[in-house]
């Protein structure tokens, strides 16, 4: 097991390098001159290029790259343009909001998709099954801000239950914490439900056809014990793969979410640093949420070895 650990992880080098690569050189070939946003609409040339100069943007292309992979190596992500703060402060300052809102979402997601899953392979072609097939369709085909403003609009501004944006930090009270995730959690985890919940159908529907489930049936075992113990234990590898690969939906909601809700998350600080193009922050943004999603992948890859047995060390 260890030695499948270590290979895995040895796996992911390769990936954040060609990452690193591809977010320095692409942010530097995209239209627009963060010196000129700087020094402002009214100055010379000669501010401009002082500007640059400062921040470095005047050395060669290659020479900028090396000393970025460098400060990278020591942990460095750079100073903000703007604030003329350390990137990795500035990521801290806002990693709270925006960890609460994923595992609040993912909380909910998974806590509600697999059930209404399980709920619909057993109630197959029946009236529950064709509303969570209902549920799946409209959650692919609504965009998540179209969810939010909704959500708002009939729970924040109709109904008055809940508020209408912000974030309460959790040293603020738990229920102000939780009143303000509520909302914004559903809105980015619909789409997130409807993927889950259909696999999770899916899965189930092929293992209920096997013979063992069968044979459970027959030996009069109760209808929960059969769905959970037998039949979802093993449906769970397709199941925990796309719990997985939706977190990439999650972190690419977070931006349009923390934007719609006013919550100062990593969402909210990427949209400003790509609008201001502020290189570090984007940057630093990029590698954090690629190393996550390196992470869950890795998390996922070393779960199958748990629940598959066939896969070998």
């Amino acid at each position: 097991m260890t030695a499948y650990i270590l290979r895995r992880l040895l796996a992911t080098l390769p990936v954040m390098a060609v990452v690193a690569v591809f977010v320095f050189f692409l942010l530097r070939i995209a239209p627009g001159d963060p010196a000129a946003i700087i020094a402002g609409e009214d100055a010379t040339q000669e501010a401009i290029e002082a500007v640059r100069a400062k921040l470095g943007l005047d050395r060669p292309i290659l020479e900028q790259f090396a000393l970025w992979l460098w400060r990278l190596a020591q942990g460095d992500l750079g100073v903000s343009i703007f604030s003329n703060l350390p990137v990795t402060r500035l990521i801290g300052q806002r990693l709270e909001p925006t960890v609460a809102l994923t595992l609040s979402t993912l909380l909910v997601a998974v806590a509600l998709a697999i059930p209404i899953g399980v709920v619909a392979a057993w109630q197959v072609r029946k009236l529950a099954d064709r509303l969570v097939m209902i549920f799946a369709v409209l959650g692919f085909a609504v965009p998540g801000f179209l969810a939010a403003y909704v959500l708002i609009y009939i729970f924040a501004v109709q109904l008055q239950w809940l508020p209408v944006q912000g974030y309460r930090p959790i040293a603020e009270g738990l229920w102000p914490f939780v009143e303000g995730l509520i909302l914004p959690s559903v809105a980015l985890g619909v789409t997130y439900m409807a993927l889950i919940a259909r696999i999770t159908r899916a899965s189930m529907l092929e293992v209920l056809s096997q013979d063992y489930i069968r044979t459970a049936n027959s030996k009069g075992l109760a209808t929960r014990r059969v769905l959970l113990l037998h039949a979802l234990k093993n449906a769970a590898v397709p199941i925990v793969t796309v719990i997985g690969i939706g977190i990439a939906l999650l972190i690419s909601g977070v931006v349009i979410t923390e934007t719609v809700f006013n919550i100062p998350g990593l969402g909210r600080l990427t949209v400003d640093a790509v609008l201001k193009r502020d290189y570090p922050i984007v940057q630093g943004l990029i590698l954090v949420f690629a190393a996550v999603k390196v992470l869950v992948n890795l998390v996922i890859d070393i779960s199958y070895a748990f629940l598959d047995p066939r896969i070998r060390y």
